[in-house]
């Protein structure tokens, strides 16, 4: 039972820095021209933009800080996540 929640812990951990690491190539895909139009770009839109498009309100003129509130939202559940693994585990224990 303990090696399952401990399992099912480190597999969302692990989905969930690999979606980080997709926004941050996604964001820096910006910087060179017409990146998004690539076979690749327009797979990762497709997966990270619905997640940004949640963060739009975080822009300042033409910049936009959705890429950056999303890392730390997606920073927030990882440690929620990690959280509750370990009282799942504490409770499987008996302490």
């Amino acid at each position: 039972m303990i090696s399952v929640i401990g399992f099912i812990v480190w597999l969302l951990n692990k989905l969930i820095e690999v979606y980080m690491l997709a926004i941050v190539i996604y964001a820096l895909m910006s910087w060179f021209p017409n990146a998004y139009g690539t076979a690749f770009g327009r797979f990762l839109g497709r997966i990270v933009e619905p997640f940004e498009r949640l963060f739009n309100f975080a822009s300042i003129g033409m910049i936009s800080f959705a890429p950056v509130v999303a890392l730390i939202v997606l920073t927030f559940v990882q440690g929620g996540i990690s959280y509750v693994g370990r009282l799942l585990i504490e409770f499987a224990y008996g302490y």
